[in-house]
């Protein structure tokens, strides 16, 4: 597998917390980063144009599983690939579908060639192998492509998180075995992540990370954590999984999650994240801040008509306020979600990616300059209150 060690450049670090830059063929991106979940070619709610200008994200993430289903391969080869498909020009990252096939408990069977599944859309049945799952993601064309695991159940006993974990390590090596195989589609260059497993326990935790990290990929990601552990837990498997993984590499955590979660995982070394939080909670009418959070349907703010940014932003500096947070009012937007108006789904979503956005951001100045553990104790005092 080709590691170009030049891609991922470390430039600060305070204690276990870094600062560093991975370069892609469609774009630089600084981290620590969170990447919005645009998980069938389109983040939910918010355009484009949006993630670019308002909220200046770096990079999204797509879904093979969902792509692989609609609107396929044949329509994503023709047009290109994603990037074309859907008219983003900067870094896309690949989930394998593993979690999505292995979420599917009861259409789904797990053997030593791959998984079959059927489909939630129509019931059609499918075959994911690590061999096709490469080929997939070749044609999807994201920049970062992930090896294809078994998302183990994080309740799992020791017996099967054990197999599991061997089953994820004999499909990684056919995924990098197809990977050095096969070549990009589209002129530019693609990096495989492969992804550590082994539940709760601390000994797989250990031969997971050793494993991954004797493939000399591009980065390594860590699978398998934030679905029901304790976070306690998660945090400890983090900080084993860090001691192993390659310094010179990035280290993407999956489906993380919140504000929280981010900086503790900052603090031990993580420097990719992407999860549905953001879009979600927002739809729900649930605002993130650096304050504490708004649930906007409390009958408190239906005629609070001061803009959004006054409470949201108060004090913060940003560059990127969105411009709905500027123009409208709380009482507004109490009334959009009351009201299930989609606009109020948009800015919803919007405000809080831009404020993942911001907290990633500032956490990388914080530890460029040295107070990233003092910023980070603060921050999470304000983080726990209701507004």
């Amino acid at each position: 597998m080709t590691n170009d060690k030049n891609r991922f450049q470390l430039q600060s670090t305070c204690g276990n917390a870094r600062a560093a830059m991975l370069h892609t063929d469609h774009g630089d991106i600084p981290t620590p980063i969170f990447m919005p979940v645009g998980t069938a070619g389109s983040v939910k709610a918010v355009h484009q144009r949006e993630l670019r200008e308002e909220i200046d994200a770096k990079i999204i993430l797509g879904n093979t599983y969902h792509l692989y289903l609609r609107p396929g391969m044949d329509i994503l080869r023709a047009a290109g690939g994603l990037h074309k498909f859907n008219g983003w020009e900067r870094p896309l990252l690949t989930d394998s579908g593993g979690f999505q096939v292995f979420s599917l408990a009861d259409s789904r069977k797990i053997k030593e060639e791959g998984c079959t599944f059927r489909s939630h859309i129509d019931g059609s049945k499918h075959l994911f192998t690590p061999e096709n799952v490469m080929d997939i993601q070749r044609i999807i064309g994201a920049d970062i492509m992930m090896a294809f695991d078994e998302c183990c159940p994080g309740d799992a006993d020791y017996r099967y998180a054990r197999q599991s974990m061997e089953l994820t390590h004999r499909w990684l090596d056919r995924c990098v075995k197809r990977f050095d195989e096969t070549a990009p589609l589209y002129g530019h260059h693609q990096m495989l992540f492969p992804i550590v497993q082994g539940c709760q326990y601390e000994d797989l935790r250990r031969i997971s990370a050793e494993y991954i990290a004797s493939k000399n990929a591009e980065g390594c990601a860590i699978g398998g954590l934030a679905v029901g552990e304790p976070t306690e837990v998660m945090y400890r498997m983090i900080e084993v999984v860090n001691e192993i993984l390659p310094a010179d590499r990035p280290r993407y955590l999956m489906g993380v999650g919140t504000p929280q979660n981010l900086l503790e995982a900052i603090e031990r070394g993580v420097d990719m994240f992407d999860c549905v939080m953001p879009t979600r909670n927002g739809r729900n009418g649930l605002l993130f801040t650096a304050h504490g959070t708004i649930n906007i349907k409390n009958k408190k703010w239906e005629d609070c008509f001061s803009p959004i940014a006054d409470l949201a932003w108060d004090g913060i500096d940003n560059p990127h306020v969105p411009e709905a947070d500027r123009v409208y009012s709380l009482a507004y937007l109490h009334h959009l979600i009351r009201a299930e108006e989609l606009l109020g789904l948009q800015i919803c979503s919007i405000h809080n990616l831009a404020f993942y956005l911001w907290l990633v951001s500032t956490a990388r100045a914080r530890i460029i300059d040295g107070t990233f553990p003092q910023w980070k104790a603060a921050m999470l005092d304000e983080l726990g209150r209701r507004l």
